[in-house]
């Protein structure tokens, strides 16, 4: 499954339009590396996604979607804010 249908799949973005610029904008490392939208995505990669001041870490689960489970494993989630 390309990461760009991966990233709409997995909920982590709603449409496949954005995850596709996320991916042309290098906002999305798999493995720490830049990739293109027609990656194909792996079991076990390691993805890194960068939304606003938030930065998501995840592994690939699964490659099927289900209501139920999740297709990732949340790793991190950090906000990259300035506290006042």
């Amino acid at each position: 499954m390309r990461i760009d249908l991966y990233l709409k799949e997995a909920r982590l973005i709603k449409r496949r339009k954005i995850s596709r610029e996320a991916v042309l904008n290098e906002l999305v490392l798999i493995n720490d590396s830049i990739v293109k939208p027609s990656y194909k995505v792996k079991v076990n990669d390691k993805i890194k996604l960068t939304l606003g001041l938030k930065e998501i870490t995840v592994i690939v689960t699964s490659l099927k979607p289900h209501k139920e489970k999740l297709m990732y494993e949340l790793i991190s989630e950090e906000f990259k804010g300035q506290r006042k």
